[in-house]
């Protein structure tokens, strides 16, 4: 608990990351004071300590230096003293204050409704264990939005979410009670790329306009995207295309890099022609997807989702900043970047609307194997990344790198195809699985639930 622990906190541990407060609060009325004025005591010694380090060495041209930002961005983020950063709650304010600095830091104008912050308020508390609901069901999100403003026609927004799942509960994978899910790859990580690419577009690429938007509430369902594209505070006219970042920190030996929405403009063509030694890429056309990206496509905007992959510490306590792979992440914002540069012409993209959108759009399944697929995969089949258990597969003995190619009498030969036979089946049925497992062919027999 944040305000429990403020006899313990040091100024020096705050600022680089790790707790708020100030020594030797003991008596109940100063631990209340500084609680209350937590926020405005936070803005200041941030900022002036982030500014100090962005006009000194601190951050500089090279990439050791750059990778030290991102694991100091990362470090905070991801912090036990945030709590999880759950959408609404105090740790996640911690964060948007931190984010806020940083933008300033950066010399970022604000772009928010209220300064940097474009708060708002949504009644839907389908987590049971927020604890930031007001007696009639509203919890304020706040959008943290700073701005680059290189007096061009168009505009470029490049996005993250920063909220996470707090102690678990709503959305969590971790069954053994409540815990602190740091949530250092999701998205810690893509807010950590996005300020590092606003570093490096401060005096490159200078063609376009840049908007930097750390989204709240993705965790629930997209609501600090979806309220922005809703309420932009930039003309949405203007925006030529987004990038969406999340979960970029743990590349994996095979250096793939997952791209998805690019179907949603004939301009995407370029992607193959962009080369990282050593990365390669996986396209994905459609422009719907659980992240921030889709708020954008269905606004009628082209929009990238970056992605390195799911690991088996996805929604659990154990998505922690020591696991981040640096040289992979800054593999994927040399990709981004070497993008961002064949775009610089101030040329607003053209949008193209995916072929699988209205299908995607209206689709709930009628049943799942419980299982989470490897989007980076790209032979025959659907393959398997993670198994939740008590799901039908982990109760048929599915395990995770298996590779599904048969359900029932169909056969399956890649993701599209695994989504489609969802919806052959019923809640109760049993079919029959055939999954590859290194050489063999094995058949499991799977009841749906």
């Amino acid at each position: 608990n944040i305000e429990s622990n403020l006899n313990n906190w040091s100024i020096a541990d705050y600022i680089w990351g790790a707790k708020i407060g100030l020594p030797n609060l003991k008596s109940s009325t100063l631990k209340t004071s500084f609680y209350q004025f937590s926020g405005w005591l936070t803005s200041i010694l941030v900022a002036i300590l982030i500014f100090s380090a962005c006009s000194s060495s601190r951050i500089s041209t090279s990439p050791e230096s750059e990778r030290t930002q991102m694991e100091r961005d990362i470090e905070y983020l991801a912090s036990d003293a945030l709590e999880g950063r759950a959408t609404g709650e105090a740790g996640e304010k911690l964060a948007a204050e931190y984010i806020k600095n940083r933008m300033m830091a950066l010399g970022l104008e604000p772009r928010g409704t209220v300064g940097y912050f474009q708060d708002f308020k949504v009644k839907n508390k389908d987590n049971p264990h927020a604890t930031e609901f007001s007696d009639d069901g509203e919890i304020t999100v706040r959008n943290v939005i700073g701005y680059l403003d290189h007096g061009g026609d168009h505009t470029i927004v490049i996005g993250a979410h920063y909220d996470h799942l707090g102690y678990g509960g709503f959305g969590s994978l971790h069954a053994e009670g409540p815990a602190i899910h740091n949530g250092a790859d999701d998205n810690a990580s893509g807010v950590a790329g996005m300020l590092y690419l606003a570093e490096k577009l401060k005096k490159n690429h200078t063609a376009n306009n840049y908007l930097f938007i750390a989204f709240s509430g993705e965790e629930h369902g997209l609501w600090g995207s979806n309220y922005f594209t809703k309420n932009p505070t930039v003309e949405l006219a203007s925006v030529s295309y987004m990038i969406n970042m999340d979960m970029i920190g743990r590349l994996k030996e095979e250096r793939k890099l997952a791209i998805n929405g690019t179907g949603t403009s004939p301009s995407w063509d370029i992607l193959d022609k962009i080369k990282v030694k050593g990365l390669s890429i996986v396209k994905s056309e459609g422009g719907l997807g659980a992240s921030d990206h889709s708020s954008f496509y269905t606004s009628e905007i082209p929009a990238l989702h970056f992605f390195t992959g799911q690991h088996e510490d996805y929604h659990k306590p154990s998505d922690d900043e020591e696991k981040i792979n640096y040289s992979g992440m800054s593999m994927v914002l040399q990709y981004i970047e070497k993008l961002i540069a064949k775009l610089d012409d101030d040329v607003k993209l053209a949008f193209t609307e995916t072929v699988d959108a209205d299908q995607q759009s209206r689709r709930s399944f009628a049943v799942t194997l419980g299982v989470m697929p490897d989007y980076l995969f790209e032979g025959d089949g659907m393959k398997i990344d993670g198994v939740r258990p008590d799901r039908p597969a982990a109760k048929a003995g599915i395990e995770k790198g298996d590779v599904v190619i048969q359900m029932g009498e169909y056969p399956v030969d890649g993701m599209e195809a695994y989504m489609n036979l969802l919806d052959k089946f019923s809640p109760g049925e049993t079919v029959l699985v055939k999954i590859r497992r290194g050489n063999e062919v094995l058949e499991k027999t799977v009841t749906f639930d």
